[in-house]
């Protein structure tokens, strides 16, 4: 059906057969990691008691919020955090986090990013790309850095460097660059080493793409604070926005007061009519995220077949949803891109060409026919260009749909080769 449907070549279909032949393990360890983490998800509903008056938001300043509270406590147990926001209000992944950076981090203090140099968009609000808009470096907050060796954490250096640092930063992901995820053992080792020579530093995490591939989240590792985006893993593509900080009661505190006013905090935000899908988004997570998982691996797999490196192999446990794809050339990144648009259930018909996306140094190439713009559970397809022509590949929201975007993508790359 698929064939027919899509226009499929014969030499793409025999590489679809051995990859889902291939990925048969993987997918079931997948569902086993699903069920586990969709249970939870119903539990901490029960337990917290969420009732339908929860899903019908507020106007105005949002006083005694009923929903919103209790969606900041569904979601702190979700990921065993002792405190959550779990708000609309965040405007993306990047804002998120530069509320929690602004909400802990005072004058003087230093933020010690321990995987390297972070992703375009957070440069900017750090200050490493020479913008001055406000800034982290603008307030006088320092700023070290500790690289990954071979793509895994240098715990030496760390704890040599931990000392000064208030923050301990870790971007669980990759964004940009060709290195594995990091795994819940290696946070677990780098909030060690930095606590045993800091007690007093507080370990941040960046987990965006990251939730619920696996039955457990950074906090049981030892981190203090994690944040996402609502268009990525945890909004279940039902969220239309938003983001999410949780962790230690005393630093969601922190930046519950530079979310919105000093003095205010969490206790105001109206949430208008988007309470129901975030519950609803939050509720379907763990099932959407596997759906992901399982396009993430079938993606790496295939593509191997055809002779491009990908990152991670197929067998590999994965530690975000992301496949990134050694495409070598601009053509077969524009394939990869073209491919995975005309296989997208919104804009299907439009044809991707690079573009100067703000906050990144390089025009970036992007595939994003979704229902909510710019979400990364749904099938996506983005790089920048500029060698080694990598493409780094999300979502999807469900498995059958993302294999045929991916043949598809897969047909491309063949045809602009031939």
């Amino acid at each position: 059906m698929l064939q027919e449907l899509f226009s499929i070549s014969d030499e793409i279909m025999e590489l679809d057969k051995r990859a889902m032949q291939l990925c048969s393990a993987q997918f079931a360890k997948i569902e086993e990691i699903k069920e586990s983490n969709q249970l939870k998800m119903l539990k901490a509903f029960t337990q917290c008691r969420v009732a339908s008056n929860h899903l019908v938001g507020t106007t105005g300043y949002g006083y005694d919020d009923v929903g919103r509270e209790k969606l900041d406590e569904v979601f702190a147990r979700v990921v065993g955090a002792e405190d959550a926001l779990f708000r609309h209000n965040f405007m993306s992944g990047t804002h998120t986090l530069t509320v929690a950076l602004f909400g802990t981090l005072r004058t003087g203090d230093t933020m010690l990013c321990v995987t390297g140099r972070p992703y375009d968009t957070l440069c900017g609000v750090i200050g490493l790309d020479g913008t001055n808009y406000g800034n982290l470096m603008e307030y006088g907050i320092k700023y070290e850095q500790v690289d990954l060796v071979d793509g895994a954490p240098n715990l030496e250096a760390i704890a040599q460097k931990a000392p000064a640092a208030k923050i301990c930063y870790i971007q669980r992901s990759r964004g940009y660059a060709n290195r594995p995820a990091l795994s819940l053992e290696q946070i677990g080792a780098i909030s060690k080493a930095a606590k045993a020579a800091n007690p007093a530093v507080w370990v941040v995490v960046d987990n965006c793409y990251g939730e619920f591939t696996h039955t457990q989240e950074p906090c049981a590792y030892g981190a203090d604070l994690i944040i996402g985006s609502l268009i990525k893993n945890p909004g279940g593509g039902i969220a239309p926005t938003g983001g999410y900080i949780a962790g230690k009661k005393q630093l969601v505190e922190l930046c519950a007061h530079r979310l919105t006013a000093p003095g205010t905090g969490r206790e105001i935000g109206c949430t208008m009519d988007v309470l129901r899908q975030m519950y609803l988004g939050l509720y379907y997570a763990p099932g959407v995220t596997a759906e992901a998982l399982k396009t993430s691996i079938y993606a790496s797999c295939l593509f191997e077949q055809m002779g491009y490196g990908t990152t991670p192999h197929y067998t590999q446990d994965r530690n975000d949803i992301i496949t990134s794809v050694a495409c070598k050339t601009p053509a077969a990144l524009r394939g990869i891109c073209e491919g995975i648009q005309a296989g997208s259930p919104v804009d299907s018909f439009v044809t991707p060409e690079p573009w100067p996306m703000p906050g990144y140094d390089s025009d970036v190439i992007m595939a994003a026919g979704a229902f909510t713009m710019g979400s990364s559970i749904e099938i996506s397809c983005d790089a920048p260009m500029r060698e080694p022509y990598t493409a780094y590949m999300q979502g999807g929201l469900n498995f059958a749909a993302s294999r045929a975007g991916i043949l598809m993508a897969a047909q491309k790359m063949l045809d602009y080769k031939a």
